[in-house]
């Protein structure tokens, strides 16, 4: 993980930028826990400028403003902390820790409402309605939304698979990919360098890849044609996965209006299963 004065450095390199937005680099670049939960307001005062000259530096370096900005600088330090240094961030933030993780995932939820990239996420739908087969990667708590996508896309049809252990299981399954198949990667936070290899492999064997992550700019995100970049901080040691999971339900919604038809009849296929395997209650 690139230093958080190293990306401010490299989004800047060759921009042309006033005295004043040159302040306000400065100031991401060297005051990152400060920046990243910081208002537009705060860091003009800190840098001495006003609050327009932020959103334009916001602007000259991608985003379309300070809260995309400030979403990618908070995520960048979070992912430059451990397990317990993520904790000493949040222990303080709050009395009660239950009301303010309902609150911060709704707060999370909203966030990604503003600034999730829509066609970004269709065409992700798009890849995996239309791929041959679609293999989905992710590790730890990160395969909870893996295997939404999953488990429903094959429910529509689909050939879909997460491969349930790593190693030698995984390199099994990525030999079976090319052209005309799709790579999904989950992954927030640190990096496993598994799933970076992984997508790595599959972008050399021509499959489509697709990214869902908290970074627009990563050692993963340079690997895919498809990223999607969805907001997980959380209140207490690990990410939070609400809105990854919104943003896998969304995919899913789009893949149903896509298929169409056929989705239905798959879906009615699998059901008549259940009921001749007699596997539900009712």
């Amino acid at each position: 993980m690139e230093t958080a004065e190293t990306w401010v450095r490299d989004r800047t390199d060759g921009a042309v930028l006033g005295p004043k937005s040159e302040r306000v680099v400065h100031l991401l670049a060297t005051q990152a826990e400060f920046t990243s939960y910081a208002s537009a307001s705060a860091v003009a005062g800190r840098a001495g400028v006003d609050a327009a000259t932020v959103v334009r530096t916001a602007r000259a370096l991608g985003f379309a403003g300070w809260p995309d900005l400030r979403l990618e600088l908070r995520n960048r330090y979070l992912s430059s902390l451990r397990a317990n240094e993520v904790l000493s961030e949040h222990e303080d933030a709050a009395s009660d820790p239950i009301l303010h993780a309902l609150r911060s995932d709704a707060d999370n939820l909203a966030l990604a409402i503003r600034t999730v990239d829509v066609a970004a996420v269709r065409a992700v739908a798009a890849a995996i309605a239309t791929a041959r087969r679609t293999l989905v990667i992710a590790s730890g708590s990160f395969a909870g939304p893996a295997h939404q996508l999953v488990h429903s896309a094959a429910f529509m049809g689909l050939d879909a698979q997460l491969p349930g252990r790593g190693g030698t299981t995984l390199v099994n399954a990525l030999t079976k990919l090319g052209p005309g198949d799709c790579l999904v990667a989950i992954n927030f936070w640190r990096l496993p360098r598994e799933i970076r290899a992984a997508t790595e492999a599959a972008h050399r064997a021509g499959v489509t890849t697709c990214v869902l992550t908290d970074l627009r700019r990563s050692a993963l995100t340079e690997l895919a044609d498809h990223t999607v970049t969805v907001p997980c901080e959380g209140t207490s040691h690990f990410p939070s996965l609400t809105a990854s999971m919104a943003v896998v339900h969304a995919i899913l919604a789009e893949i149903t209006r896509t298929l169409g038809e056929p989705a239905r009849a798959a879906m009615r296929a699998t059901e008549d299963l259940w009921s001749r395997l007699d596997l539900m209650c009712d």
